[in-house]
C-alpha cells in the first residue's frame, strides 16, 4: 500500500475527532512555528479546523466500539503509518504549504502502551529534525503516566476524548473503554501543567503541554439530555482545567441494536451545546441556569442566552445607563466586548437607543430586554411568550445539513467552502 492511500483511509478515519484547535503555544524550531501569526485559522463550515494535518496513526483498532467506523467488528479498509513514513508526510506537506501543523490521533493496536509509543515515535522525529509547529497529540486511555509525560513534553496540546457523558452509555456503545481509565490521564495532565506552572517549583527541561488539554462528546449517540451534557462539560472545565470541551454530532456509520436510527448527525444540536458552552466559559453562566430537570434540552429555535432570558423575566429590563457589566452580559445580544464599551460610553454621558448600535449591540435581541434613561425602545414591554414569538420569527435557523469535513483530496477548498452556507455570529 502506498504513503497516498494510506493516507487517503486515515485522513477519512480521523475526520470524525472534532477537537483539533490551534492555539496556546509559542514552540520554535528550525522550521515550523506554532507562534501567531504561524498557525493559520482555516475552518470548515460546521466548526472544525482543517489547518492542521488530521490523521490517525492506525485505523486498525483492537476494540468494539459499536458508534466507531473503526471499531474491529467493522469491515472498513485498514492502514498504518511507520512513524518516519508519517514524518516525511507532515514535514512535506509543510514545506509545500499545505498544513501548518498535525494533529495525530490513532486506534488502539496491540495495546495502549504500545500505540503510545509509536505516536510518541512521530513526535519524536518531528522534533529532532526540528519541526516548531504545533502538534495536537490524542493520549489514548489505558497509557502509562510515564509515556503520557512524554508525549506533554512533546505535543502542544494533549487530549483525552471522554466519548459519552456517562459510564452507563460507555458500558453499553464502548465496553472496551473505562470511565476511570479516561479520567486518570485528564488529571495527571492537569497537575503537570500546574506543576510546570508553579513558579515555586524546579525549572523542567521541556515545557509540558503549553497549548493545554481538550476533550470531546460524542452527541446524539446515547440517551443524555442536553442538561446531562452540560453539566458534565462543567465538572471537566472545573476539575480538570478544560481549556475546550467539543462536541461531536453522532455521525450514523454503521449499523448497531444499541445505537438510535438516525438519518443525519444531530448538527443543530450540536452548535446550540457550543453556544451554551460559550456562556459557561465566557458569560458567567453555571450549567443548572441554562438548563435543569424541567427543561432539559436546548430550544432548537433559539439560542441558549435568548431562551434563559425568556425564562427569567425578573432579571429584566436591564438599564443601560446604571447596569453592571454582570448583568449587561446577561442581555441577549450583548456580547462581552460591547457590554465594556457600553461601561466605558456611558462615562461620557447617558446613552440612548440610537447609541447602542454604534457600540455593536444586536438590537433585534437587546431591545426586548433593556430600558435607556428608563424607557422601552417602543414605550411597551412584552410579555415572555410575545418575546419568544418576535424572536423566532426574526430568527434564520443555520443551515446545518449541508455540513461536510473538507478533505485533503478535495480539487479546491474555496470551491467547497463557496457551496456551504456558513455559520452566523451567535
Amino acid at each position: 500500500m502506498t504513503t497516498i492511500e494510506k493516507l487517503e483511509i486515515l485522513s477519512a478515519a480521523a475526520k470524525y475527532d472534532a477537537s483539533c484547535a490551534s492555539s496556546g503555544s509559542n514552540r520554535k524550531g528550525k522550521f515550523g512555528t506554532a507562534t501567531m501569526p504561524g498557525i493559520c485559522h482555516s475552518w470548515a463550515a460546521d466548526g472544525r479546523c482543517i489547518s492542521l494535518l488530521k490523521v490517525l496513526l492506525s485505523n486498525n483498532c483492537m476494540y468494539r466500539c459499536a458508534y466507531c467506523v473503526n471499531s474491529a467488528e467493522h469491515d472498513t479498509p485498514r492502514a498504518t503509518f511507520e512513524p518516519t513514513e508519517l514524518c516525511d508526510l507532515t514535514e512535506a506537506f509543510y514545506r509545500r504549504n499545505y498544513i501548518e501543523g498535525l494533529f495525530l490521533s490513532s486506534a488502539v493496536f496491540k495495546s495502549p502502551d504500545h500505540t503510545m509509543e509509536r505516536m510518541i515515535e512521530v513526535l519524536r522525529i518531528m522534533r529532532d529534525r526540528g519541526f516548531g509547529g504545533y502538534i495536537h497529540v490524542k493520549a489514548i486511555p489505558g497509557a502509562s503516566q510515564r509515556l503520557i509525560d512524554r508525549a506533554g513534553r512533546l505535543a502542544d496540546r494533549i487530549s483525552v476524548n471522554i466519548e459519552l457523558p456517562s459510564q452507563s452509555s460507555l458500558k453499553l456503545l464502548a465496553p472496551n473503554k473505562e470511565k476511570d481509565a479516561i479520567l486518570k490521564p485528564m488529571s495527571f495532565i492537569k497537575n503537570r501543567i500546574i506543576e510546570q506552572n508553579d513558579t515555586k517549583s524546579i525549572a523542567l527541561p521541556d515545557t509540558f503541554a503549553p497549548a493545554g488539554q481538550s476533550t470531546q462528546l460524542i452527541v446524539g449517540a446515547s440517551p443524555e439530555s442536553d442538561h446531562q451534557i452540560l453539566k458534565l462539560s462543567e465538572g471537566l472545565y472545573k476539575k480538570f482545567s478544560m481549556r475546550r470541551v467539543y462536541y461531536s454530532a453522532y455521525i450514523p456509520t454503521t449499523s448497531h441494536p444499541n445505537l438510535p436510527a438516525i438519518n443525519k448527525p444531530p448538527l443543530l444540536r450540536e452548535h446550540r451545546l457550543y453556544q451554551a458552552d460559550w456562556l459557561l466559559r465566557f458569560y458567567g453562566f453555571e450549567a443548572s441556569e441554562i438548563l435543569d430537570e424541567k427543561f432539559n434540552m436546548l430550544d432548537e429555535h433559539l439560542d441558549p442566552k435568548c431562551t434563559w432570558a425568556i425564562r427569567h423575566p425578573e432579571y429584566f429590563p436591564v438599564e443601560i445607563n446604571k447596569a453592571s457589566l454582570y448583568e449587561l452580559l446577561r442581555v441577549p445580544g450583548i456580547g462581552n466586548i460591547s457590554a465594556r464599551r457600553i461601561i466605558y460610553a456611558r462615562r461620557v454621558g447617558s446613552l440612548g437607543f440610537e447609541d447602542l448600535k454604534k457600540l455593536g449591540i444586536v438590537m433585534k435581541r437587546a431591545v426586548y430586554f433593556i430600558t435607556c434613561r428608563g424607557k422601552f425602545k417602543n414605550e411597551i414591554r412584552m410579555s415572555p411568550p410575545s418575546v419568544y414569538h418576535a424572536l423566532v420569527s426574526q430568527t434564520t435557523t443555520p443551515q446545518l445539513h449541508n455540513a461536510v469535513q473538507l478533505s485533503m483530496f478535495d480539487p479546491s477548498p474555496k470551491e467547497v467552502l463557496d457551496t456551504i452556507p456558513l455559520l452566523g455570529a451567535s
